[in-house]
């Protein structure tokens, strides 16, 4: 992978987000996947297959409108890359303005994520 490739997966993870498509989603990722909502591995917040990963994503989708984001490869070294960027979410409800800042390791097999943890930390003022 290169950081153009990238990049451009990162664009289309951001407009698969935004667009709430599962077919979207599901092209993001190899078919066996895995997906870490945590910055750990446990059953509790890891989703494996593309599948589950799309069920996951569309379980509690997030309104389009309220939140945009903003990420970018850092490294790159063959198939594994770490991604950097932030989020921010519009208040809504009883959740105020917020921004996260987050970090992605990632993994690839022919240009999808074979593997994706999320690490993220709330901005406080």
């Amino acid at each position: 992978m290169t950081h153009e490739e990238v990049q451009k997966w990162l664009d289309d993870y951001i407009s698969a987000w935004g667009s709430n498509d599962p077919e979207a989603i599901g092209a993001l990722f190899s078919e066996e996947a895995e997906y870490s909502y945590r910055p750990w591995k446990s059953e509790k917040h890891t989703v494996r297959g593309r599948e589950a990963i799309v069920s996951s994503w569309l379980e509690d989708p997030d309104d389009p409108s309220g939140w945009e984001a903003a990420y970018a490869p850092y490294v790159v070294e063959g198939d594994k890359a770490v991604a950097i960027g932030w989020t921010k979410y519009e208040a809504a409800g009883e959740h105020p303005q917020r921004t996260y800042h987050n970090a992605y390791l990632l993994r690839f097999e022919d240009g999808v994520c074979a593997e994706f943890a999320e690490f993220y930390l709330l901005e406080k003022e």
